[in-house]
């Protein structure tokens, strides 16, 4: 009896060892085979980065402003977006909209987006969007909205909807790892052009 107690004991220990193996094996294989994917480059552009709002394409962002007030919120985004109308690659771009007492700001843009650009071609288009500001003491309420283009018209003019041209049915592929070429581009630089004026508001805000 006494031996085959000690037997028993002798035993335990090295099968508890070859447990803790026969657990830990199986993670230290699956750290060792797992791969580690690129970044998409075009993870940004993918569902869910063009809101529909109503059935239409509306872009929106509260934007804090620590300790400022809703005049002089206005007067900072007031003033950039009058610099923003009489920029260089503006077409046709004015105020709609200059309520300073109720603090709200709108505009209307018609713009070229450039898609492409060398010495021996050009792709752009015409985007033509509405800027509506609803400034308050603190914060400043951003709209991006009634998006439009006008593509091709020297040769064979489009005109093209962001309803039906950059949505995520129609400019996103099915396993939402891309975008369609032609709608993608559309997509692609109008969220480029709308992070770009909604940041620099941010930054004008801080």
């Amino acid at each position: 009896m006494k031996k085959l107690l000690m037997i028993l004991l002798a035993v335990i220990p090295v099968s508890m060892r070859a447990q803790e193996n026969a657990w830990e094996l199986p993670e230290f294989q699956e750290m060792d085979t797992v791969k580690v994917e690129k970044d998409n480059p075009n993870a940004k552009y993918l569902r869910g980065a063009v809101p529909v709002v109503d059935g239409k394409v509306v872009f929106t962002k509260t934007i804090k402003a620590p300790g400022k007030s809703a005049t002089q919120i206005y007067d900072i985004l007031h003033n950039y977006i009058d610099r923003m109308t009489k920029a260089s690659n503006q077409i046709h771009s004015l105020f709609v909209v200059e309520d300073t007492e109720n603090h709200k700001i709108g505009a209307s843009f018609e713009e070229w987006l450039i898609f492409k650009k060398s010495a021996l071609m050009l792709d752009q288009t015409r985007l033509y969007y509405v800027i509506e500001v609803n400034c308050k003491d603190g914060e400043a309420e951003v709209s991006f909205k009634h998006i439009h283009y006008l593509y091709d018209e020297n040769r064979k003019p489009q005109k093209l909807r962001a309803e039906e041209w950059i949505t995520d049915d129609v400019a996103v592929n099915k396993k939402n790892t891309k975008l369609y070429p032609f709608m993608g581009k559309f997509r692609r630089k109008t969220i480029d052009r709308k992070d770009f004026i909604f940041n620099k508001f941010e930054s004008l805000l801080k």
